[in-house]
């Protein structure tokens, strides 16, 4: 039985919801079988909080045995490459945006990030004399562009997720869990 227009603008959200629900790939089709899934997160998770923990002496240590000054090797090579990366992400955002892909939301994310860690390095690494000029530009420039990114970006997901078919009415994007 085949349904026409008229049909379906009568149904109600609901009714639209369970069509979609029935009609769509079923999810041991659609997503990797259960133990891979559950093998991935319980791998990503262990390596992100033992990562933390880890994090949380090595920071300690560093912060009482770095030396105050340090002559840094390759620094035209790091900054180059680093803003070669910002410039490829910046690139890459503006090109999603423009084609208006949903994929936007990774490196705008991404892009908003590194405009921040930009900013960081450039006022702690900056000689006293040019401190003041590295402050403007993080506050006038690369701080307000990190904000709009990242902003845009969380905007971004919470739309494609308040608007996917399946999404539940009136539960916010920041609360929907994963479907696996």
């Amino acid at each position: 039985m085949a349904l026409g227009d008229a049909e379906i603008d009568a149904m109600s959200a609901q009714e639209r919801r369970e069509l979609i629900r029935r009609l769509q790939l079923p999810p041991e089709r659609a997503l990797p079988r259960p133990e891979i899934v559950r093998l991935h997160r319980r791998v990503r998770l262990t390596l992100m909080v033992g990562g933390s923990i880890a994090l949380i002496p090595w920071i300690g240590y560093l912060a009482v045995s770095l030396p105050p000054d340090y002559q840094a090797r390759n620094w035209t090579l790091t900054w180059v490459g680093f803003d070669i990366l910002l410039v490829i992400m910046m690139a890459t955002t503006a090109y999603l945006g423009w084609q208006r892909k949903q994929l936007l939301i990774l490196p705008a994310f991404g892009t908003g990030l590194l405009l921040l860690v930009d900013a960081w390095f450039d006022i702690t690494t900056a000689n006293p004399r040019d401190v003041w000029f590295s402050v403007a530009i993080a506050c006038f420039g690369e701080i307000p562009l990190a904000v709009l990114q990242i902003t845009g970006a969380l905007l971004l997901f919470k739309f494609v997720a308040e608007v996917h078919p399946l999404a539940e009415p009136g539960v916010s994007g920041w609360r929907t869990k994963l479907p696996f």
